[in-house]
Order: structure tokens, then C-alpha cells, then sequence
């Protein structure tokens, strides 16, 4: 799949090229307004609006007017672009596709568009009739954290922060189970049983829609605050297998186990390592998977490993040096630790 993706950039023009950046977007304004103008008096008399071949032609002659000289200063293929974006937004105003076009005013939007002809080298770009304009493309941020996992916790940050986990499919696992009780009760492909379908459907929609929102605030947060993200290479699809087991060999706690694998299914969490993953990217930062083993049992003071570290899910108590605390904390500060090691040697897995 193929994502498109537009970046947005701050440039860093000298006093100079501001003000060719100025003149260029009054240019660009002038000539949307002038044409919008002509194009509405045209639909008052009820004729046939003039075409982006004609508005071009026009526009070669609104160059050879001393009153709008002014418009040959700025680059050719601008003010073709303007006239290009009002054809189209006329033609989909008359379609009824969306609202007709406005005019423009002073300071509000102002803004040009280079279709092509500019270059980019390290962190300059040329821009034809104002020169090579340096910008910043590189993360803003320069922190690096590390990020423990969890179900009390969803995510457990190395500066101390967490996210409380939203559990939408528990939140609406009982109203799930009433609609689909209803639909059982339908006779199959009825009209009465489509429509409750269609009610069981909104219920999965939902919980889908609320649990990505849920993950694109938090991993849009976390990206943006931090260069370098450090994260366990988890394997959901074998933390979440069933204890079942078979007739001959049938599994411990098996009620337990499928409440565990439920509620880890409901957290998402290989669709936030995809957005960390992918936003961190686009923001010039790094995703980084370091191996999960003795992460919740190993002090981050000493370094010393011991399961009788973290006897409780929450309480970590070191045997040695006595440090304790959260033990989603004391795992993120090993999981950035171990992020750490692995960012020295640049053995990078992830972005």
C-alpha cells in the first residue's frame, strides 16, 4: 500500500527574499481577484465563463499594461498556477461538488505555489526568481524515551508519564453481546435481520473508530515530543494464543488466559508501534526494538535480574539495592537503557 504524504516545511528566508515572497503572494492574490471578477461578470450576463487558455492569454496582455506591469516581477508559472486552481474551483462550484470560490483579501492565506522548477540540496531550496532559501527539516526534538507496555497502564513513559488504557471493546463487550443475541434471533437474510446487522456492525465500527482515535493522539503526542523512541519488540500473536490446549492435554486457567488475551487484543498494540513507527519517520525521528526478556526484572539502578524483583504487577522492589517503584516505570527506564545500547552501535530495527 502506498500512503501519500505531504510534508510542511519552515523556511528561513533572509529580509530579501520576504519581501520577493510578499510581492509574489499580492501578484498571485491581484490576479485571483481579477479573474474571479471578470469570470462572475461573465455568469451575471449569463455566458460561458472564459477558459484557463483564455485567462492565460489575458493574462500575457495584463503584462503589457503599465497598470499591471507589475505582474511580470513574479515567476510565470505562478500566476499559471492561480489561474489553474480558479478554473478548477469554478468548474466544481458549477458542478455543485463544493462552494464557488471567494475572493481573496490582504494577509489572510497568503501563499504561492511552484509546480516545478525548484531544487533541493542538504537544507536549501531554490526557488526560480528568489534564489536558494534555506528550511529546517529535521526533528525538532532531540529526547530520547523508552516505553513499557501494558494493560493497568497502556503506556508507561521513562519521564514518568502514562496513558490510562481506554478498554473500548469491554466498554461495549455487553451492549456487542445484546445486539448480536438480537440478530441471532432474526430469521437469516430477512429484512429485520439486516437492519440488526447493520446494528451490530455500528457496534464494531465504533469500537474500531474510538480505539484508533485513542492511538492516534497518543502515538502523534510521543512523536512529536521525542527523537528517539525505544519500545519492546513484543509478539502479540503469541502472547494472545489460546490456552485451550488439546482433549488429551488441555491448558491451566484457561478463563483466565482468554480474559488476558482479550484484554491485550483490546489495547492495539502493534497498530501504535505502526504509528510511532511511520509518524517518527515523517518527523525525521527513529523507532527503536529492543528484546523484551528480564526488562520488568531487572533493577535499573544496579542492573541487578531477579523475578522476586517484581512480586506484585505493580510494586518493583530491588532484592540488592532496595530501589523501588512503579514496575511499568523501572521497565521503561531498562527499555531505553537497552535502546541506548543498541542506538551506539546504530543497529537500528524499526524506522
Amino acid at each position: 500500500m502506498k500512503i501519500r504524504k505531504a510534508f510542511t516545511y519552515r523556511l528561513e528566508p533572509n529580509k530579501n527574499q520576504k519581501q520577493k515572497m510578499s510581492m509574489f503572494s499580492g501578484c498571485c492574490r491581484y490576479l485571483w481577484n481579477c479573474s474571479l471578477s471578470l469570470q462572475k461578470a461573465l455568469l451575471d450576463q449569463s455566458k460561458k465563463i472564459h477558459s484557463y487558455v483564455k485567462l492565460a492569454s489575458l493574462l500575457r496582455d495584463w503584462k503589457r499594461v503599465e497598470a499591471t506591469s507589475f505582474l511580470k516581477k513574479s515567476h510565470s508559472q505562478i500566476l499559471q498556477q492561480v489561474l489553474k486552481n480558479l478554473d478548477r474551483a469554478l468548474r466544481d462550484g458549477l458542478k455543485k461538488k463544493k462552494g464557488m470560490p471567494r475572493f481573496k483579501k490582504k494577509y489572510r492565506h497568503d501563499s504561492f505555489n511552484y509546480p516545478q522548477g525548484f531544487k533541493i540540496k542538504d537544507q536549501e531550496i531554490f526557488f526560480p526568481k528568489i534564489g536558494w532559501v534555506r528550511f529546517r527539516k529535521k526533528h525538532s526534538s532531540t529526547s530520547c524515551v523508552g516505553i513499557d507496555m501494558g494493560i493497568t497502564r497502556f503506556a508507561t513513559l521513562s519521564t514518568g508519564d502514562f496513558f490510562s488504557p481506554i478498554n473500548i471493546f469491554r466498554a461495549l463487550q455487553r451492549k456487542l453481546a445484546i445486539e448480536q443475541k438480537k440478530l441471532s434471533r432474526k430469521r437469516k437474510f430477512s429484512n429485520n435481520w439486516k437492519k440488526q446487522k447493520f446494528k451490530v456492525q455500528q457496534v464494531h465500527i465504533k469500537i474500531g473508530n474510538t480505539r484508533k482515535d485513542f492511538l492516534h493522539k497518543i502515538s502523534t503526542q510521543i512523536s512529536k515530543s521525542h527523537a528517539i523512541v525505544v519500545i519492546e519488540d513484543l509478539k502479540i500473536s503469541n502472547m494472545s494464543k489460546s490456552a485451550k490446549g488439546t482433549v488429551e492435554n488441555p491448558g491451566k486457567n484457561v478463563r483466565a488466559k482468554s480474559g488476558l488475551n482479550k484484554s491485550i487484543l483490546d489495547q492495539g498494540w502493534y497498530s501504535f508501534r505502526k504509528m510511532l513507527e511511520y509518524k517518527l519517520l515523517w518527523l525525521g525521528g527513529r523507532l527503536i526494538e529492543v528484546n523484551p526478556r528480564n526488562s520488568s526484572r531487572t533493577c535499573p539502578q544496579c542492573k541487578h535480574v531477579d523475578a522476586d524483583n517484581r512480586k506484585t504487577q505493580a510494586k518493583f522492589v530491588c532484592l540488592r539495592c532496595g530501589y523501588s517503584g512503579n514496575a511499568d516505570y523501572a521497565a521503561s527506564l531498562n527499555i531505553l537503557a537497552a535502546g541506548m545500547a543498541v542506538a551506539a552501535c546504530g543497529d537500528f530495527r524499526g524506522a
